[in-house]
């Protein structure tokens, strides 16, 4: 057996509506687009700044389902602003093969369709 980490779900454009230094860490995201994406609170996420080129990881919490939130919390706030576009994305570990879940959103973070 053979493990392998391979993409398991990914949120794409998604526009970041607010960054709060002040929380104690992760990424908020619209609930509705978690469960499009199969993203558990907790889990561990990368986050690609398509606007200013910078990457990290974080944990995921939710936000209300269906209000577009998609805040950056703690540290992590000061490598993204309001407005900046960034890809979330989630791997797994595993000897299976896996079809990920690809969610692309609107300009407000809504459900577009899957890619």
């Amino acid at each position: 057996m053979q493990l392998i980490t391979t993409l398991k779900s990914k949120i794409h454009r998604a526009t970041v509506t607010d960054a709060n230094i002040d929380y104690v860490g992760s990424i908020s995201i619209d609930e509705d687009l978690m469960i499009r994406a199969g993203m558990k609170k907790w889990e561990l996420v990368h986050i690609w700044n398509i606007t200013n080129g910078n990457r990290w990881e974080t944990y995921v919490i939710p936000a209300p389902k269906r209000s577009g939130v998609i805040c950056i919390n703690g540290a992590a706030a000061h490598l993204g602003n309001k407005g900046d576009k960034v890809i979330i994305a989630a791997f797994v570990t595993t000897d299976e093969d896996v079809t990920p879940k690809l969610v692309l959103v609107d300009e407000e973070n809504m459900f577009l369709h899957n890619l």
